[in-house]
């Protein structure tokens, strides 16, 4: 339903896209990550049709965005960055304008509005100027125009962003629901949310992918995958340390403070070993009493920092 080929943005002497390709289909939640500046925003902008790129072609629905731009973009909800809005709009009437330049009239276009108010939960605001409202809700009105005409294909740029808890657990929620009729692309730097929502991550850098799979195969590239954390008092962890090094399958073991005097100690396993049996059954025959004792799933904040730019190295290399 997404056909990315070759896209290409340059900015003067900065290329902030290269060469970007990929396809999303139906029923994936496809997350777009990657560090501040690495081209995000901007591929998103490309892939709807708001900004030209240089080279490469972006299908929606079969459709060319750029030479059949008007039947592509019809098919395409799009949250951009900041969700702007007409500040002096009540949000009834900016979702009414949606509704008329989407081509919706009379009932159906009340029928839409009042879907888009009932998911987006905007019922207490509805006549309130949308320059007055909350961040939180200002996001929502622009969630609600982006899936008013329900379309094919969602692209939203950190739909959750200036959300309470409650407020994310519910955009997620609605974002799982809509996800087997749909293509969707989320862009987001709250990685807890790729695990969340997406069925699939792509990271970028530079404007290119430097990561693409499901958040378990990403999560499977961390060294903290299958790596086993344990909780002791002090004095525990100084006898545990040496045995947990001896355990077969272990490449070694962290020592981090845990809190109120404890220790976190977390043992590395070989590649493809599981060491939660063996590190349990330790602890069972040596009489040490965790506090905690878990197998890590591996840790998506590490592999992203791994994989990526820092901005202090991305301002040195433009300047280089």
């Amino acid at each position: 339903m997404i056909e990315i080929e070759g896209l290409t943005k340059r900015f003067g002497p900065v290329t902030a896209v290269a060469g970007l390709s990929l396809k999303v289909a139906k029923g994936e939640v496809l997350g777009f990550l990657g560090p501040n500046g690495a081209g995000k925003s901007t591929a998103m902008r490309l892939v709807t049709g708001y900004l030209a790129a240089d080279a490469g072609t972006v299908k929606i629905c079969g459709r060319d965005i750029e030479t059949e731009t008007i039947a592509a973009q019809a098919a395409i909800g799009y949250l951009p960055e900041g969700a702007p809005a007409y500040g002096d709009m009540t949000a009834r009437q900016f979702l009414a304008f949606i509704a008329a330049v989407r081509g919706f009239k009379g009932a159906e276009a009340k029928a839409r509005i009042a879907a888009a108010v009932e998911k987006t939960e905007l019922a207490p605001v509805l006549d309130q100027p949308v320059e007055t409202l909350s961040k939180g809700f200002r996001r929502r009105v622009g969630l609600a125009q982006a899936i008013l005409h329900d379309p094919p294909v969602l692209i939203m740029d950190e739909p959750t962003d200036g959300l309470d808890p409650n407020q994310k657990h519910a955009v997620r929620g609605l974002i799982r629901a809509m996800a087997p009729e749909k293509a969707i692309i989320v862009s987001t730097h709250i990685l807890e949310e790729v695990e969340a929502i997406c069925t699939r991550a792509v990271i970028i850098d530079r404007g290119a992918i430097v990561a693409d799979g499901t958040p378990a195969e990403l999560l499977a590239r961390s060294r903290y995958h299958n790596a086993v954390t344990i909780l002791l008092t002090a004095a525990e962890a100084d006898r545990a340390l040496g045995k947990l090094k001896a355990l077969p399958n272990v490449t070694g073991v962290e020592r981090k403070p845990g809190g109120e005097g404890d220790v976190q100690l977390t043992a590395f396993p070989k590649p493809g070993a599981l060491l939660i049996e063996a590190v349990s059954g330790l602890a069972q025959r040596e009489g040490w009493k965790p506090k905690e004792l878990y197998a890590e799933p591996g840790r998506l904040d590490e592999v992203f920092r791994a994989i990526t730019t820092s901005d202090a190295a991305r301002a040195k290399a433009a300047r280089t």
